[in-house]
């Protein structure tokens, strides 16, 4: 066989590894509020800088510099210097440092009007002689500046080599307002908390709120919050809903507090007791933990944000409302209008107490409509994930570093978190609405026989008792589908019965999943109970009796990867015969269709390709026939010649396959599963287990990074909050949905890398299948 020329190149996304390394990493300080100082940005900052540490690994290391108004916080260690904002030798002493400096390479306003009011010289002096790449957010961003303030912003900008702000209406202001050029300009939306959805009435419950429908708002109190725009609507609402409470959360803010004491939330109080609203309104005055107000917006029917300032150009509490399902109105606020557009929210005008009246009693009439706003504002707030906020600023400063440094994704722990949540007595749901189980989707063979593989593959790993229970159940529901004429039926409905789509769809394809299942879980014979091997054995032969009939190529494919691990090292003549039938049929259609610039085993390529090649490297390692090992090579390399770049994979769209003469569409964005990349990466792992050629690990570590936000979106397609994978990658968005194929598929892939990371491993049942025949110099 001709040798194949090694063109694959290391990309900065092929570095997915848990590394340690002594060499001092580059720092990227910050310039912003910091917690224990409770102010917007301080969190908003903390949080940001959290997503940044959690997604990446060993690539930089960012630091603080905290602004201070006059009083002293004890910071984490983060914080390395801190800035007096009213104090200008502070700015002069914070430049020196920064300057002089040989370690810091970024720095990052986080710039808010107050932070800086009579100090904005000072700030531009500090700019000016920092002499390091800068990068500044625009928090606010006032509309029809006066000359002083157009100045200020365009002096700014000039010392700058990026402007981030984070709403479209912002953007355009910068441009038309000050004047500012576009290129300069990058729209970062204000990010999000993932979360799990965790049913209201339990949440309810957990609080003292049960029976009650639930209004609320929160954010640090101020005038401009016009908390009285909702108290002088709760009599209207309550006399139709009488169970509403109106919770209003959050402390006074402090700056408010130092001015005029709890001035303001006493005349809220004191507006309650004259509206005779005791009962219907609850004040919760405190500084409330992240997870708390997630579940307080998690338990809220509707939410209510009603701040009076237009120029408000974006609202983290508005955003982290939207991202946990609250059905909104709200102010228009630029931020609202574009997010709570085709019926995501409900706008309604500045202070106006009858039309918020008019709308809460609209959404608390009808469930529906409550259900599908918050359908919509999920979907719309998706890209805002902290995640995804971390990668687009991580993308937007190397671009300013103009290319550095390299980045390194961090691989999330293992969370079966979802998948158990699937999982049911019978077997794993078929599909989920955001990450809540649809039981009325009912059950496939398909995902029970993947699940099962992906347990096994766990406990071959971890040897944890539970997950026999979850081995047993899979292969129950495997059992249940097999029928007496040797066949196995796919669909099956919540009542257990199996449906008429059985009988409209090719079942080939279950049958070979299924028959690589019950191979799969008999590798484990030694480590796995005896009865449930001796059943398994028993279906697994009578399923192969009744498959000489098969000719599908995905589902010979599967079949044969159950021979393989069925029989490894102990394969008798009549098994090595089966799989040489399917394999001596995969290369008689590699024949027909393969010329010198198509080297496939179909005149086009659809779904899950690499199991292709896969299976007749299995062939190959089982029986040492020549061609096997020569088409797997072959089709190998060319199907990754037309799914990799040189950093990212991209799967062959389920929107249109590739036929034979096409070219590749750059352009052509979307369509693309997590099945596919799952089973490319463990495509991959195979070819490197058995020829050790490091090009196969390095494009083993690309292709799993498109799950960590590495594809062309730059989005996170796995939730690392449930556990879940979403259903796929879109033209302009991802499908949030959550369903067994996507969760498994990527627990699959996972579980392949961590073969990698282990330090220590259990003794494994599986025998490798060691070679020294290179494919590639």
């Amino acid at each position: 066989m001709k040798e194949k020329p090694n063109r694959w190149r290391r990309g900065p996304g092929d570095n997915a590894r848990r590394c340690l390394t002594t060499k001092k990493l580059p720092q990227w300080l910050f310039l912003s509020t910091f917690p224990p100082r409770e102010c917007g940005i301080a969190t908003y900052s903390q949080d940001l800088i959290k997503a940044m540490n959690d997604k990446f690994a060993q690539s930089f290391e960012i630091k603080v510099a905290a602004l201070e108004n006059g009083c002293h916080h004890r910071y984490s260690t983060e914080v390395i210097e801190v800035l007096q904002t009213r104090n200008p030798s502070s700015y002069l002493k914070l430049a020196q440092k920064i300057k002089s400096s040989d370690r810091i390479e970024l720095v990052v306003l986080q710039h808010e009007f107050g932070l800086f009011r009579h100090n904005e010289k000072d700030l531009l002096k500090l700019l000016n002689n920092l002499r390091k790449p800068l990068v500044v957010v625009f928090h606010t961003v006032l509309p029809k500046p006066s000359a002083e303030i157009q100045q200020y912003i365009q002096d700014i900008a000039e010392i700058s080599d990026s402007l981030v702000v984070m709403t479209d209406a912002a953007a355009d202001i910068l441009q038309l307002d000050y004047l500012i050029e576009i290129e300069k300009i990058s729209i970062i939306p204000h990010g999000t908390h993932l979360v799990k959805h965790t049913d209201k009435d339990i949440l309810k419950e957990k609080y003292g709120f049960q029976g009650r429908k639930i209004l609320s708002t929160f954010g640090l109190l101020s005038s401009g919050k016009r908390i009285e725009t909702t108290l002088r609507a709760l009599p209207e609402i309550t006399q139709q809903h009488p169970d509403v409470l109106f919770l209003v959360i959050g402390k006074t803010h402090p700056s408010v507090v130092q001015h005029e004491g709890e001035k303001y939330r006493e005349g809220l109080e004191q507006l309650v007791c004259d509206l005779k609203l005791n009962k219907n309104v609850h004040f919760i005055n405190e500084y409330v933990t992240l997870d708390t107000l997630l579940e307080y917006l998690q338990l809220t029917d509707i939410y209510l944000f009603t701040s009076s300032d237009p120029n408000q150009a974006v609202s983290g509490t508005f955003s982290y409302a939207v991202s946990c399902g609250c059905p909104i109105i709200s102010t228009p606020i630029p931020h609202a209008c574009e997010v709570l557009k085709k019926e995501c929210g409900i706008i309604i005008d500045f202070n106006d107490s009858s039309e918020l009246a008019r709308q809460a009693i609209k959404l608390l009439d009808d469930e529906g409509f409550r259900n599908r706003i918050s359908l919509n504002g999920l979907h719309r707030m998706a890209p805002t994930a902290w995640e995804n906020s971390a990668i687009a600023h991580v993308q937007l400063f190397k671009k300013v570093l103009n290319g550095r440094p390299e980045i390194h994704y961090k691989i999330p722990e293992i969370n079966l978190d979802h998948l158990h949540r699937l999982t049911v007595d019978f077997g794993i749901i078929q599909f989920a609405v955001i990450n809540r189980p649809d039981i009325n989707s009912g059950y496939t063979l398909d995902d029970n026989a993947r699940a099962l593989i992906a347990i096994c593959h766990h406990y071959r790993l971890f040897r944890r008792e539970i997950d026999v229970a979850l081995i047993r159940l899979y292969f129950r529901f495997i059992s249940y589908c097999y029928q007496e004429n040797g066949g196995f039926l796919n669909y099956v409905d919540v009542q257990k019965h199996f449906t008429a789509q059985n009988e409209e769809d090719n079942l080939d394809d279950a049958a070979g999943r299924a028959i690589w299942a019950l191979g799969y879980l008999l590798s484990l014979r030694h480590i796995l109970p005896a009865q449930l091997i001796a059943e398994t054995l028993k279906l697994f032969d009578k399923a192969l009796e009744h498959s000489q009939s098969i000719h599908s190529t995905r589902a010979m494919a599967f079949i044969i990867k159950g021979l393989y691990y069925a029989n490894v090292n102990t394969a008798s003549l009549q098994q090595i015969q089966r799989l040489e039938l399917f394999a001596d049929r995969l290369v008689q259609m590699y024949r027909h269709e393969a010329d010198e610039n198509w080297q496939w085993y179909e005149s086009y390529l659809t779904y899950a390709n690499s199991l292709l090649p896969e299976a007749l490297l299995f062939a190959w390692r089982m029986t040492h026939k020549e061609i096997y090992r020569e088409i797997a090579a072959d089709s190998f390399h060319f199907l990754i010649a037309k799914i990799f770049t040189e950093d990212r994979i991209k799967v062959i769209s389920n929107r249109g396959w590739l036929h034979n003469g096409q070219e590749i569409n750059d352009s052509d964005q979307g369509g693309e599963q997590a099945i596919d990349v799952a089973y490319t990466v463990m495509a991959l792992s195979e070819f490197y287990t058995t020829f050790k050629v490091k090009e196969y690990k390095d494009k083993m570590f690309t292709a799993f990074t498109w799950f960590l936000g590495n594809n062309h979106l730059n989005r996170i397609v796995y939730n690392p909050c449930t556990g879940g994978c979403f259903d796929g990658v879109e033209e302009d968005y991802i499908n949030l949905n959550q369903g067994a194929e996507s969760t498994v598929s990527y627990l699959m892939a996972r579980l392949t890398v961590e073969e990698y990371l282990v330090k220590t491993k259990l003794p494994d049942p599986l025998p490798k299948t060691e070679n020294t025949l290179p494919l590639i110099s």
